[in-house]
């Protein structure tokens, strides 16, 4: 297994075994960004997560879940001067959760605002049909250097992806990303300086079963083709890119 993979969003607590969840992407030097979906969950992630060199904890709010838990937004804050990482957070207008969305606009701006506020926090960020609004909150509360953004499974325009770049934006890409011409070509045209990979594990599945971190390797495989590099080179890209989002701050 190749070292130094990067899985930017992924639910490690969602899996059947928390614990070995995470011993695997130590044992396979893959660096994990443990995303939680409510503020309760962070506690425990980062307490597994602190002692590792591969996997940090994000502090999250799922935008799916603000409709009953808006209230959270409280413990969120109260634990935000703790972590640099931020996530899953943002907004979610499909038909199941647009009841709620003026709570999650709330809720999203509040975070941004924050953040923004404490400066160098790194923000995995959820918008599902909702690109425009995430990108006007984004520029009217987070300017690039008070902090960093990165669009996780970004299903926008082209249109609002350059507006994303000129945000400061970066962009996690899985391999659902890469399925069909359209996706393909989005993906094709955001900035190789920008790109990083992720599972979503465990809602996205390889091989018939949930994807682990280590398959972003799939992912790392086809950007490589993608941009005619050799693998070495687009597992260095990535990794790179990593290391330019964790010195921004």
């Amino acid at each position: 297994m190749p070292s130094g993979l990067v899985d930017f969003h992924c639910h490690l607590d969602l899996y059947p075994d928390h614990v070995a969840a995470i011993k695997q992407c130590e044992a396979d030097g893959v660096f994990t960004l443990a995303v939680t979906t409510t503020p309760k969950a962070w506690a425990r992630n980062h307490e597994l997560a602190a002692p590792t060199r591969h996997v940090r904890a994000a502090l999250g709010l799922h935008p799916q879940l603000v409709g009953d838990r808006a209230h959270e937004i409280a413990l969120w804050e109260e634990l935000l001067p703790h972590t640099r990482y931020v996530g899953e957070v943002g907004l979610d207008a499909g038909p199941r959760f647009y009841q709620s969305f003026e709570k999650q606009k709330a809720v999203f701006a509040r975070v941004l605002a924050l953040c923004a506020e404490a400066g160098d926090k790194i923000l995995t960020v959820h918008s599902v049909r909702a690109t425009k609004i995430v990108l006007d909150m984004i520029e009217q509360h987070m300017p690039p250097e008070q902090g960093r953004v990165v669009l996780h499974w970004f299903t926008g325009t082209p249109s609002e992806a350059k507006r994303a770049v000129d945000l400061g934006c970066y962009f996690s890409i899985n391999a659902e990303m890469l399925i069909g011409e359209k996706r393909r070509a989005l993906v094709e045209n955001l900035p190789r300086e920008r790109l990083l990979t992720e599972t979503d594990g465990p809602f996205t599945r390889t091989g018939g079963r949930p994807a682990r971190p280590s398959d972003v390797l799939l992912v790392v495989d086809e950007l490589a083709r993608m941009h005619g590099f050799a693998l070495r080179e687009a597992e260095a890209m990535i990794l790179g890119n990593l290391k330019t989002l964790l010195s921004s701050g």
